[in-house]
């Protein structure tokens, strides 16, 4: 949910709890110049590409009268409750929204230039959804200083490979990991397997190396997806007996100690 800020005639600020209300129809003018109108500032800072045209499709459907101020969004007081409404409607359908850093706020710094980009992505989205305050300026992260030490605790488990971010819909397939497990030790010991070739060919495609089974680490499950999709390019290549016993080899490796 945005940070929600109102500004009234007497220019001071004071900070407002975002609350639930339901949509109605709009009919007033809206002078943003009006010094007499209070208005309602909401902080849209961190937020994507995707989940701005969201909000601006929305906006325009509805017609909801405001105006942009740089990474805020202002409307009148009258309608906060209705917005409110909305954005929470909005972070129910692609949310959740990241939480700003306000500038002027305590944080704590964390360079990250030698992270891999997949570490990244992982980041940003658990600080999304811990609701964490928090901006990024380059590969540097700065975020609220009390939240400093959740983050360092989150910081270590991404690069142990403990965290693993999952779309909501997204799951591996039922019983993928000793399906792999059987399929590879049939074909290691007998690369000319047909049902283990047939099995592997048919699930790989449906893996994803950022989508474990439930309570296997992610680095853990990268490996062996990797392992698995070598196999499958054995397969492609002619499946040279020899380097499918190889790659099938292999793969059982990674995969017996979590079946």
């Amino acid at each position: 949910m945005p940070f929600v800020n109102k500004s009234g005639e007497d220019g001071e600020d004071e900070s407002s709890a975002v609350a639930a209300g339901a949509p109605n129809p709009f009919d007033l003018d809206f002078d943003p110049n009006d010094p007499d109108v209070t208005k309602v500032h909401y902080n849209l800072t961190g937020w994507g590409f995707e989940p701005r045209a969201e909000l601006s499709e929305t906006l325009a459907e509805r017609g909801v009268p405001h105006v942009w101020d740089g990474e805020e969004l202002v409307v009148p007081e009258a309608i906060e409750a209705d917005v409110d409404a909305m954005f929470d409607e909005l972070e129910a359908e692609i949310g959740p929204f990241p939480v700003p850093l306000l500038e002027g706020d305590p944080s704590t710094e964390f360079g990250l230039d030698e992270w891999p980009l997949r570490d990244l992505e992982t980041l940003k989205e658990s600080l999304v959804e811990a609701e964490i305050p928090h901006t990024w300026q380059g590969r540097t992260l700065l975020v609220a200083q009390d939240a400093e030490d959740v983050v360092d605790d989150l910081l270590d488990a991404i690069e142990a490979g403990d965290v693993a971010v999952l779309d909501e819909d997204a799951e591996a397939p039922d019983g993928a990991l000793h399906d792999l497990y059987s399929a590879a030790d049939r074909l290691a010991r007998d690369p000319a397997h047909a049902p283990g070739r047939s099995k592997v060919l048919a699930l790989v495609p449906e893996l994803s190396p950022t989508v474990p089974p439930f309570g296997l680490a992610a680095s853990a499950w990268s490996t062996i997806v990797e392992r698995a999709q070598a196999l499958v390019e054995r397969f492609e290549q002619g499946g040279d007996p020899e380097r499918v016993t190889e790659a099938a080899t292999e793969l059982r490796a990674a995969c017996r100690p979590y079946v």
